[in-house]
Parts: C-alpha cells; sequence; structure tokens
C-alpha cells in the first residue's frame, strides 16, 4: 500500500469524531482517487464508507459505498434481474480471491438491505469465515458486525470477544472503543444487560481518552438503553442527553434513535406510557424525524405497548403488519415472539389469550429473559384486569423472576406491584424509613457495603463495574443524609437489627 491519502485519513478522523456526511464524502473521494493506483486502499476508504453512511441512516448513500466496492464490474441495475444463484467467494478465488471476497461482502449486504437474510447468510458465511481466520482485531470487528446484521448474536458476541482481546494485546487504543461499542450493542441485543453496561463503561472510558466523540456518543445510548431497565430517570436521561448532543451535532441517526428509544423505554417502566408514547411515535411514522432506516423497526413494540397503556386510538395494524414482515426475515430470534405480544396487546377479536399464549411459546425458542417477562407481565396485567387474579398471579411471579434476573430493577417493582394488586400475599414488603428512599440496586450496594464489602468486591458480586458502585454509593450518601460507609453501616443496623 502506498499510504493513506489525505482524503482518507480525514475521513477516518470524521468518521469517529465529526459530521459523518463529511467523513462519507471524504471517503468516497478517496476511494475514487485511490481505484486504479491503490486498490486496497479504494476498497477500504469504501467499506468506512458504508460505516459512515449507516451511522447517518443514509440508505441510499449505503447503497453507493457498496456499488463503489466492486465498482469495476459496475453496479447492477435496479431492474436488472438477478441471477438465480450468486457464486460465495470461495467459487471465484481461482481467479481472484480478493476480488471474489468482496464482491460476496457486497452482495450479501445488498441482500440484507432487501431484507432477502437466507441469501445474505449464504453470501456472507464464507466471509465471515475468512475474516475470522486471519485473526486481526480489524477483521474479526467486522466479521463480528456481519454476524450482527445477520442476526446471530451468539456468534457476533463471540467474535467480538476475540476482537477485544486481540486489539487489546496489539495495543491498539484508537480500536479498542470501536470494538467495546460492536460487543455492547450485540450483548444489548441478546439481553446481557449487565455485561453490555460493563462494557460500555469500559468503551466510554476508552473513547474519552483517545478523543473519539461520536463513540462516546453510541456508548452513552447504549448505556441509556441499560439504564432504562435497570437505572433511574436521571441516570437515563443523562447518557441519553450525552449521546443526543453529539447525534445532533454530527447527524448520528443511529445513536439518536437508540437515545430515544431508552428515554421512553425509561418511561414506559416507570408507569408514563404518555410520555413514552410521544417519544416514539416520530420514530416509527413516516416523516422527517422518523428513526434510523435499519433500526425503527425494532422500536414498534415498545411503541405499541405505550400506545395500548396509554389509551391512545391509533390504527398499529400497519405498523405491526411491517414489524411481521421484519420477523419473518429472522435477522431478530426475539421477534416472532414480540410480534405475537403486540398482536394480543391490540386484539378484539377474542384473540387475546391466544396470541399471549403464543408469544410465551415463541420465547422459549429464544434467549431473552427481559422481552420474556415483558410479556408475562403484560399476559398478567391482561388477566388482572379482567378479574382473574388467581391466572395472573403465575405470570405475574414469573414476570417478577425474569426482570430479577437480568437486573432490570424498575420493572421487577412495576411487577411486584402488579403482583400485589392481584391478591398475592407473599411479595416481599416494600422498604420503610429512609431505606425506601432507595431503588433496588441502591439497596443491594448499601446492604454489601454495610457489610464490608470494599466497592470491587461489590461490583464483583453484582456483575457491575466498580464505576457504577461509585456513582450509585454516592447516591445512596445523598439519599440517607450519611458522609461515610460507617455512616451507612450504623443507619441500615439500627434501621434493620439483626439483618447483619
Amino acid at each position: 500500500m502506498s499510504g493513506e491519502s489525505v482524503e482518507l485519513t480525514q475521513g477516518l478522523r470524521l468518521l469517529h469524531d465529526g459530521p459523518v456526511t463529511d467523513a462519507y464524502n471524504l471517503l468516497l473521494l478517496a476511494a475514487t482517487a485511490s481505484r486504479t493506483t491503490d486498490p486496497a486502499q479504494a476498497r477500504t476508504a469504501c467499506v468506512h464508507a458504508t460505516l459512515a453512511a449507516w451511522a447517518g441512516g443514509d440508505r441510499d448513500g449505503y447503497r453507493r459505498a457498496l456499488d463503489a466496492l466492486c465498482a469495476s464490474a459496475g453496479p447492477r441495475s435496479a431492474a436488472q434481474p438477478e441471477a438465480p444463484r450468486t457464486a460465495a467467494p470461495h467459487e471465484a478465488a481461482g481467479r481472484d480471491p480478493v476480488d471474489a471476497l468482496w464482491r460476496g461482502y457486497r452482495d450479501g449486504m445488498r441482500c440484507v438491505m432487501n431484507g432477502d437474510f437466507r441469501r445474505a447468510n449464504a453470501l456472507l458465511r464464507p466471509v465471515l469465515g475468512i475474516l475470522t481466520a486471519r485473526a486481526d482485531a480489524p477483521g474479526l470487528m467486522s466479521a463480528g458486525t456481519i454476524a450482527l446484521m445477520l442476526g446471530d448474536l451468539a456468534t457476533a458476541r463471540q467474535v467480538l470477544g476475540v476482537a477485544l482481546a486481540t486489539a487489546r494485546a496489539a495495543g491498539s487504543t484508537a480500536l479498542v472503543p470501536r470494538v467495546l461499542e460492536h460487543l455492547a450493542y450485540a450483548e444489548l441485543r441478546e439481553g446481557s444487560y449487565h455485561q453490555a453496561r460493563v462494557h460500555a463503561e469500559a468503551g466510554l472510558e476508552a473513547a474519552g481518552e483517545s478523543g473519539q466523540r461520536n463513540v462516546v456518543a453510541g456508548l452513552s445510548a447504549v448505556l441509556a438503553l441499560a439504564a432504562s431497565i435497570a437505572g433511574g430517570p436521571a441516570t437515563v436521561a443523562a447518557h441519553a442527553q450525552t449521546a443526543l448532543r453529539t447525534a445532533h451535532a454530527h447527524g448520528l441517526s443511529q445513536t439518536s434513535t437508540l437515545a430515544e428509544w431508552a428515554q421512553a423505554r425509561a418511561d414506559l417502566g416507570h408507569g408514563d406510557a404518555e410520555h413514552a408514547a410521544a417519544r416514539l411515535a416520530p420514530l416509527v411514522q413516516d416523516g422527517p424525524r422518523q428513526g434510523h432506516f435499519g433500526l425503527w423497526v425494532m422500536v414498534v413494540p415498545c411503541y405499541v405497548e405505550a400506545a395500548v397503556l396509554a389509551g391512545h386510538d391509533v390504527d398499529a395494524a400497519a405498523l405491526i403488519d411491517q414489524y411481521a414482515v421484519w420477523a419473518a426475515m429472522g435477522a431478530d430470534p426475539q421477534a416472532p415472539a414480540l410480534l405475537a405480544r403486540c398482536r394480543a396487546l391490540v386484539s378484539s377479536d377474542g384473540r387475546t389469550e391466544e396470541l399471549f399464549t403464543e408469544a410465551l411459546a415463541e420465547h422459549e425458542k429464544a434467549n431473552g429473559p427481559y422481552e420474556h417477562a415483558r410479556t408475562q407481565l403484560a399476559y398478567g396485567m391482561w388477566l388482572r384486569r379482567r378479574r382473574r387474579p388467581v391466572e395472573a398471579r403465575p405470570q405475574l411471579r414469573a414476570a417478577v423472576l425474569g426482570f430479577e434476573q437480568c437486573g432490570a430493577d424498575v420493572w421487577a417493582e412495576h411487577a411486584r406491584a402488579e403482583l400485589r394488586a392481584a391478591g398475592d400475599t407473599l411479595t416481599t414488603a416494600p422498604e420503610t424509613g429512609s431505606l425506601g428512599l432507595l431503588t433496588p440496586q441502591q439497596l443491594r450496594i448499601a446492604r454489601s457495603v454495610a457489610e464490608g464489602a470494599t466497592n470491587r468486591e461489590v461490583a464483583q458480586k453484582l456483575s457491575i463495574s466498580t464505576r457504577t458502585v461509585e456513582y450509585h454509593l454516592r447516591n445512596v450518601f445523598t439519599q440517607l443524609g450519611v458522609r461515610s460507609r460507617g455512616a451507612l453501616t450504623r443507619l441500615l443496623g439500627a434501621e434493620q437489627p439483626g439483618h447483619f
């Protein structure tokens, strides 16, 4: 390689710390300038141009960058019929294996954009395998991203975990935060909120040190989503606003969609369906504020639930039909269950119970305790409101356990309140006295500290970061009006004698 061009260097810098539209234009310019003199550099520029277009929510720009990736063959006309079967990369390896690899990547990502995940899998799996076998951090991150796009979350987490270890071992300080962003998002998609939070916090620190504001914004959006099930409203808002400030300035559509979704989910978890529906409506409806082209459909189940609970008279049928198309693609293992839940929530033809039962059966096929518990809570609420408390209690108990399993304290308390309303006398009584001011997570941390645990020991016990423990502990001290760990120990001992 003859060395990076000025356009490529500037484009890569802006991709991680600047307006992504400017990054996109510079990267395509770099690709055009080096296509004949340095094909490898041209491909690098095109791949990063696709990342810039994706971050900015530019569907057409994404396709143009894909077309430029193998420009010698020329882009396929939209009206031109596709061949019955596109050759996998290894089939053309005898002539030019590198070119075959990138043609497979280009055509596979076109299929992703068109929703043809069956052909996308056939084309991209060999690419994923080749990139993984190279065992270099950038290739592994690309492989993990491909697995994410295909909905193979287990493979994405595994490959991105190896990419993280490889980047750290190589001392790639600029790459580590970007790998952590992808890994945290994969964990978030799979419902592993504890791990997502730990990796996002580590990535936030690393991205701040390397001046990657776009990555900081993306990681802040991930933290907002994680906090929307386990943290207080102030925590969610702080992370979301950090994400949105940069997202609005730099045109980060993906980040802004995730941050708005996080705030709406926090509203819903705290019983404010009205505000949740108002936040989500622009994201899922046509118009200039519609969410990211690759993500907005994932927000639909949350919007449907919020609109129903808020009593909004909305016609959700068209949205649910669009979501059904997404669910059928196979890119989200939990989508079939969420589709059945949406249909149950809006059903008025006597099929509600059947649809909730179908949703619960679909949840058994995919890992995702948080969404599973959301469905159990919705079903239990529906049964209780129809004066069927005996049938509601098992669903609500299961919801409490599911939320506790993934650390969704806000939602667990919501489910407990429903369970008490259904007449369950075995639910834990709410804390009295000053301890009633604390969230469940704060109370767990306070008790552990009062028992003599260090911040590091508390973090290991609760599977959170030390920084998160420190943050919650400061809030505990403020809420309870104490200034030291000793004072906290004395207060808890006085309010709960014999607890320790």
